[in-house]
């Protein structure tokens, strides 16, 4: 239960840098708010042997505003904070969030797209890897205080998870479950 909630203004941000876009479209003077963030990354993770995809139910603030609980289900993910490559990045999310070791030649580039174009625009690049149960070394459920629950979905809910809207999710997790299905039938 989160309990305690104030919102205030945001003072000295760490991840995300509010600010007012001025400009001029077809001769009218126009202002954005829009706020600076980092890019991040995603990773499909399946389990073939056991047919299901491998994501996570996290906690996020903003959602809290809009749903009841604000937990959402998503693609384990992180944010480019860091002088590491997008592939190392990725592997220690996997690791901290799943607690799947990977390598980084398990990770499969799938595309890279936009998030939160109308106030935030960070890029996002996503990745699939394959897992197995011998890769599980550690918990996973994230560092520090985060609140990360690793759930294993099985391939045969996965349609009807996608289109239940009482389960709060990412359009990159739907997208990818899309992404993953259409390779299996291109084999």
């Amino acid at each position: 239960m989160i309990e305690n909630i104030e919102i205030t203004d945001l003072v000295n941000p760490k991840f995300v840098i509010p600010k007012q876009m001025c400009y001029t479209q077809k001769g009218v003077a126009k202002k954005w708010e829009l706020v600076q963030v980092h890019d991040s990354v995603a990773v499909l993770l399946v389990d073939e042997t056991h047919k299901e995809f491998i994501i996570v139910k996290q906690f996020r603030p903003p959602v809290f505003l809009r749903e009841s609980d604000g937990f959402t289900y998503e693609l384990c993910a992180g944010i480019l904070d860091k002088e590491l490559s997008k592939e190392e990045i990725a592997i220690e999310e996997i690791y901290e969030e799943t607690g799947f070791e990977v390598a980084q030649d398990d990770l499969v580039k799938i595309t890279s797209y936009y998030t939160s174009v109308g106030f935030g625009g960070s890029q996002q690049t996503l990745y699939f890897a394959k897992v197995t149960s011998s890769q599980k070394k550690g918990l996973g459920g994230g560092v520090e205080n985060e609140a990360i629950e690793v759930v294993h979905l099985p391939f045969s809910k996965a349609k009807e998870f996608l289109f239940n809207e009482d389960l709060p999710k990412t359009p990159g997790i739907m997208f990818s479950f899309y992404w993953y299905f259409a390779q299996q039938n291109q084999r």
